[in-house]
């Protein structure tokens, strides 16, 4: 849709676990949706963005009593780290929520009643591995072995990492207990299971509609051609979860709740928590409660909605298979479209604490930017799935040229000379051609942003940065100015640039908010939006304020600190 209808846009990223701290690789995925969503909303859509902590399962019970807490306390903790470093990384998140909430726990109950009431679900008893040690059974991811389709060692009980596969823990070659080392024993459980195999010929259609990236979409006809399985949705006592209304004992298996998790903070957000509580069991309660999640998907006022997942291509399959049927089964919307991305790895291999790569956001924040590393992942982002390298000197030397070497030198290099020989005002009259350059690329540089194709719109943003600080060389404002500060050549030039400036900031402010703020304060300028890319300052009507510096370069030794301290953080922990 282009940007003469206002959208109605519902944007969602993928629940952190609620066990750990944010490490970058979250950050890719955050700073590649919060970009887009950032961009929808300078253009006049209604763009609401949601996330949640994924505070439910055994990793939480564990590793709550290893630090001598409980699952409850851990999980509040834990949040309030994640919301603090979401915010300095600048993420606009309209509501961050917890899974393990009231609000997730009707809505749990309620999809699980709906797909139960449409026939789809079913109880069976089935042998299950258990820790005889530990004396509980195993949760899938407490359980290790090789991979039952490639062979790949070390996988966890639910899917392979390496070939993507998903499977039945039994199904793995040589299990061993994550917990405790035993080899599992099989014991017999009643548990609850989603007939997923009834959707097969949905999952095909929609796959296959433009809703998925083709390399997704791909990967999943395969899982399709082999054939879908039952999915197991319970797990057994004890457990830290939702408790499966009428069945005691049994909980709601967290990738049940988790996707769910989106609707809760949805709910949250929108404030009526009480109310929904009460008519969580009615027939329209999607409609009235959550209409962008009805099956019509539209507003109360009846406008069209659009519903986004951005994930990461090691969780395809519970967004792409598993959670479209479920919402089918209980009469609800499926996602507009699902934009998967690959993993982020640190100078060309996966991230190491031992070589101070596995790095934290806190460690980041604590040496650098928020905004630096912002700018290079969308130097490198598109729209595919493949891996995304953070190469620590290309790093520093791509924010150092880009970013201050070109964009920030264009207004320090203009500022000074209009402040001082025009007492901040701009000139009546600027270079045309080179300003309408630019502006031409307003609708190119649009697509690429809606399209995720970052790296596209860096590189031609760039572009137009060169030409600008060329046609700066080229006039040379300081020769004239030596001999006649307030000659109107200065002010022209000058001004030019400024405009200049002034435009490719509004192109970038979905990357770097924090900069186009202080931009905004400098050229005396409301928040930029994305229409504003259609016009000039005004023409000798327009005085900017003294300049102030608006990025620092990176120093090496900035970084090297961060690798140090990440090194020194993991082993103080061991």
């Amino acid at each position: 849709m282009g940007s003469g209808s206002r959208r109605n846009i519902l944007v969602t990223g993928a629940l952190p676990y609620a066990n750990g701290a944010i490490h970058l690789g979250h950050l890719m995925e955050v700073i590649q949706t919060d970009i887009w969503v950032r961009f929808q909303r300078m253009r006049g859509h209604h763009c609401i963005y949601l996330c949640a902590d994924d505070a439910h399962g055994t990793a939480i019970m564990l590793s709550a009593d290893a630090q001598g807490l409980s699952p409850e306390a851990l999980i509040k903790q834990v949040k309030a780290e994640h919301e603090r470093d979401f915010a300095d990384f600048l993420i606009s998140f309209d509501n961050y929520h917890s899974t393990h909430s009231d609000e997730n726990r009707w809505l749990t109950e309620a999809m699980y009643g709906r797909l139960e009431a449409a026939g789809h679900i079913e109880r069976r008893e089935i042998s299950q591995l258990y820790d005889p040690e530990k004396q509980l059974f195993l949760a899938d991811r407490y359980i290790v072995g090789g991979c039952p389709r490639c062979k790949a060692p070390g996988q966890y009980g639910d899917n392979c990492e390496e070939c993507g596969s998903t499977y039945n823990p039994a199904e793995l070659i040589a299990p061993k207990s994550k917990i405790s080392g035993a080899t599992p024993v099989e014991k017999q459980s009643m548990h609850h299971f989603f007939d997923l195999p009834a959707f097969t010929g949905m999952l095909r259609g929609w796959t296959r509609s433009g809703t998925l990236q083709a390399q997704v979409a791909n990967k999943l006809a395969e899982w399709l051609d082999a054939g879908l399985q039952q999915w197991d949705i319970s797990r057994d006592a004890p457990y830290f979860g939702f408790e499966i209304p009428g069945a005691p004992g049994k909980y709601f298996y967290v990738w049940v709740d988790a996707p769910v998790g989106y609707m809760a903070s949805h709910l949250n957000y929108l404030g009526k928590a009480g109310e929904a509580a009460d008519e969580s069991h009615e027939t329209a309660y999607w409609d009235k409660f959550l209409p962008y999640w009805a099956a019509d998907g539209r507003t109360p006022a009846g406008e069209p909605t659009e519903l986004y997942h951005f994930i990461g291509k090691d969780i395809i399959n519970f967004h792409t298979l598993l959670w479209p049927a479920m919402l089918k089964s209980a009469g609800c919307r499926l996602p507009t479209a699902v934009f998967a991305h690959g993993f982020l790895t640190v100078d060309g291999t996966k991230m190491s604490k031992s070589r101070g790569t596995f790095i934290n956001a806190r460690t980041y924040l604590d040496h650098l930017q928020p905004e630096y590393l912002r700018y290079y992942l969308a130097g490198k982002l598109s729209s595919g799935i493949d891996d995304l390298d953070l190469n620590l000197e290309d790093f520093v030397q791509r924010v150092n040229t880009d970013l201050v070497g070109k964009v920030v030198n264009i207004a320090s290099r203009c500022a000074g000379f209009i402040e001082r020989g025009f007492n901040g005002q701009l000139a009546r009259t600027t270079e045309a051609a080179l300003l309408a350059g630019i502006r031409d690329e307003q609708d190119t540089i649009a697509a690429h942003y809606e399209g995720r194709e970052y790296a596209k719109a860096m590189r031609q943003i760039m572009a137009m940065a060169d030409k600008v600080n060329q046609y700066i060389n080229d006039q040379a404002p300081w020769v004239t100015a030596k001999a006649n500060p307030t000659a109107a050549e200065v002010q022209q030039v000058c001004s030019t640039g400024l405009n200049a400036f002034r435009l490719l900031m509004c192109y970038l402010k979905p990357v770097l908010p924090a900069m186009a703020k202080s931009t905004e304060a400098f050229l005396n300028i409301p928040p930029l939006q994305w229409s504003d890319a259609g016009h000039l300052l005004d023409k000798g009507d327009h005085s900017i304020n003294p300049f102030q510096p608006l990025l620092q370069r990176i120093k090496p030794e900035q970084v090297q600190a961060m690798v140090s301290a990440t090194r020194e953080t993991d082993s103080d922990k061991e």
